[in-house]
């Protein structure tokens, strides 16, 4: 290798580092503070619906906006909105870290969901605009890792900082650490990341975001709020209205469909029975996934009174089984592609039964929990997996932004109605129980883990009925050449 291939060795590898040092700023943020929940409630007063605000505001603008984001970055360049997005991330994590009440917690947060759906998008698009060939195919694969990386980074960071406490700031830090952080990768970015003049400005499904939106937010809150409240009229009634504007939403992106537009999310795609059964088993089973980092934090510390540090470790082994699953998927064989996320799926709904019995016969230990959450996330990862591959193999390459935005839109919204649904079922059974301590928060978690592998069983079902209904010249060919 002469000094010049040397030298654009070294820019693409400086452009990569900071590429994903932006996807990995916002990943750890989804963890970090699931761990700090505790820490929050009892420095803020936090409420339970509250508690849950403060994870689903984030993720909520984020799910919603990702797609624009997207669009934004083609309109007016990547390198311009992965800066204007980490900047207004970063700026809101300060915001967040200063929060003086619950509901100030809740606004900014929201603000930090929008900067990161602004700055993750472009991440993926900078990856094909610099990297070719073999190149791309390294740099796609070093983008998984640090999803992967931050996942297990953000969960132990949280419980560290929150165990240290610094200066008496409790949670405060998991977000003031973000501000450095931004700062040296928002200075890498300006200097580091090449300019590409080349845009395709597209018009924005501003209509399509907005009913989708509003139809989400009337069918979450009630599920957030509904328990403390003991579950008034409007509750209800907000239940029942979500329905219009979902209705809405679908007339909205079929009429731009139908006009040659960009809808917000390709409804064509979602009919064909491999992609949206596919989704339906990717959600299913993500809902459970961000469920889990929610309920097991409250389990761990409000309930047997464990560290945040601790609680951080927890999902360690779930994360690094997670690896170890997808990884593993490559070495199936070609025939055995399409039931790999049906068993991968099964396997964790048999380790969320397991956690289930262990707490209803007070039989739980530290030990048995981590390996238990081992066995979760291999199959996890297997599973969601061989549902990525399988959805976007369905799909010609013209579709391959309208699938990738379905895909995160998904695993967002799923995240959002998990946290909603089954932080609820935590709290009320936690009520139901009349208990206090680690009696009552093992009943809670054992009655919360039934619901997500009843949940995981639905999701391999789902799963099935995809792989099954692939043609052999379609679906099924394309899984098989992977």
């Amino acid at each position: 290798m002469n000094f010049q291939e040397k030298a654009d060795a070294r820019g693409t590898a400086s452009v990569l580092t900071v590429l994903l040092m932006g996807v990995f700023i916002a990943n750890v943020d989804v963890a970090v503070v699931n761990v700090a929940t505790p820490s929050i409630r009892e420095g803020l007063g936090a409420s339970d619906s509250e508690l849950q605000l403060v994870i689903s505001a984030y993720t909520l603008s984020y799910a919603m906006l990702l797609v624009t984001g997207a669009r934004l970055g083609a309109t007016h360049g990547y390198r311009r909105l992965f800066m204007v997005g980490l900047g207004l991330f970063t700026l809101a994590s300060g915001a967040c870290g200063l929060a003086w009440r619950a509901d100030v917690l809740i606004g900014t947060r929201v603000v930090q969901g929008i900067g990161a759906a602004l700055l993750v998008p472009q991440v993926l698009t900078g990856i094909q605009l610099n990297f070719t060939g073999a190149a791309r195919t390294r740099a796609i694969g070093y983008y998984a890792l640090a999803l992967s990386i931050s996942a297990a980074l953000g969960q132990v960071l949280g419980g560290a900082l929150v165990a240290a406490n610094l200066f008496g700031s409790g949670w405060r830090p998991i977000f003031l650490v973000n501000l450095p952080i931004g700062a040296v990768v928002m200075v890498a970015a300006w200097r580091i990341l090449p300019v590409h003049r080349e845009v395709r400005p597209q018009r924005l499904d501003l209509l399509g975001m907005g009913t989708l939106s509003l139809a989400v937010l009337l069918a979450v809150l009630p599920l957030m709020l509904g328990h403390t409240r003991h579950w008034p009229a409007w509750t209800w009634l907000s239940l029942i209205a979500s329905v219009a504007p979902f209705v809405a939403f679908i007339i909205v992106e079929r009429r731009i469909e139908r006009r040659g537009g960009h809808p917000l999310v390709n409804l064509s795609l979602l009919a064909q029975r491999t992609i949206g059964w596919g989704l339906a088993a990717y959600g299913a089973a993500l809902s459970t996934y961000f469920a889990l980092l929610f309920t097991l934090a409250l389990y761990l510390q409000e309930g047997l009174g464990e560290s945040a540090l601790m609680s951080g470790i927890a999902l360690v082994s779930w994360v690094l089984a997670f690896g170890v699953g997808g990884l593993a998927l490559s070495r199936l064989p070609r025939r055995m592609l399409p039931q790999a996320a049906p068993f991968g799926f099964v396997i964790l709904a048999a380790a969320y039964g397991a956690v289930s019995v262990s707490m209803f016969s007070a039989q739980s230990s530290a030990a048995l929990l981590f390996v238990t959450l081992g066995f979760g996330g291999f199959g996890t990862g297997v599973g969601l997996t061989a549902i990525i591959r399988a959805v976007t193999a369905a799909v010609p390459p013209r579709h391959a932004s309208d699938m990738s935005g379905l895909i995160s839109m998904t695993a967002q919204i799923a995240g959002v109605v998990g946290v909603a649904f089954f932080g609820t079922v935590y709290f009320s059974g936690a009520e139901a129980a009349g208990r206090a301590g680690a009696t009552g928060a093992m009943h809670a978690f054992g009655i919360v883990a039934t619901f997500f592998a009843l949940t995981a069983l639905m999701a391999a079902a789902a799963a099935w009925w995809s792989a099954g209904y692939s043609s052999a010249s379609g679906t099924m060919g394309a899984i098989s050449e992977l």
